[in-house]
């Protein structure tokens, strides 16, 4: 039996980068793409609460959802598959997901959100906005394959970004940490009220061996696993070493 996979993203059901990452994943199983009627970039992992979510059914493997991709995904898992996937894909995102812009991004939410129902989950980005994204799509399929075969640790999905071009080679990395200077525009609306608009970001990269911003600039794909446990496990094991809190602040 063919396996089937979940494919979501951020950009939204009509971008490249999804139709790119379905076409590529056909070869691997059947494909059922539950994706954002429209970009929902930087969303992160958001559930929208405080309205109703719509669903647009394109055809029996093809459907949009007015809300995240987090949404999309609790959705498809919840009320729109009749059977639950074996993996969700989510992507191929139009720029990079690196660093710290995990924390933000919504294409590697769609990937979290498949950890919180206990399926593997991968995220794959390529890190030009625009381009061919042939070889991030067949690179994508390899590694669901892959994935598909040998299993994840559960909680644990795959950050994968992908630099254009043919494939050079692949590294597994951790997070790096970026250096960033946010470019935000001020002004004044049509009904004299001011405004301020977050533009695009000058970034750099800290200098870290072993990072993923290191993989890209080396020209390979980086893959980073994450999980959607943020404790910090070593300074927990400090404070509980060191007395606190202090017991007579209980």
């Amino acid at each position: 039996m063919m396996p089937k996979i979940l494919v979501t993203n951020d950009d939204g059901y009509y971008s490249e980068g999804i139709a790119a990452l379905a076409a590529a994943l056909e070869e691997v199983g059947e494909v059922t793409v539950v994706a954002p009627a429209s970009e929902q970039s930087a969303t992160a992992h958001s559930l929208t609460l405080t309205r109703p979510l719509r669903v647009r059914k394109i055809d029996e493997r093809r459907y949009t959802v007015d809300g995240t991709p987090t949404d999309c995904v609790t959705l498809a898992l919840t009320k729109i598959l009749p059977d639950s996937p074996d993996i969700v894909v989510s992507g191929i995102n139009h720029g990079a997901n690196l660093g710290d812009d995990v924390t933000y991004s919504g294409t590697v939410a769609g990937a979290l959100e498949a950890s919180i129902f206990k399926l593997p989950g991968i995220a794959v980005s390529l890190t030009a906005r625009e381009g061919d994204f042939s070889h991030a799509a067949k690179f994508a399929a390899e590694m669901t394959r892959h994935v598909l075969r040998n299993r994840l640790p559960e909680g644990t999905i795959l950050n994968i970004n992908v630099p254009p071009g043919e494939i050079r080679g692949a590294r597994l990395t951790h997070q790096g940490i970026k250096v960033a200077r946010v470019h935000i525009v001020d002004g004044v609306d049509p009904r004299g009220r001011g405004y301020y608009w977050i533009g695009e970001q000058e970034v750099s990269w800290k200098q870290d061996p072993g990072c993923d911003y290191e993989a890209i600039a080396d020209g390979l794909v980086s893959i980073t696993p994450l999980r959607i446990d943020m404790t910090d496990y070593a300074t927990l094991d400090s404070l509980n070493l060191n007395g606190f809190p202090p017991n007579d602040q209980l």
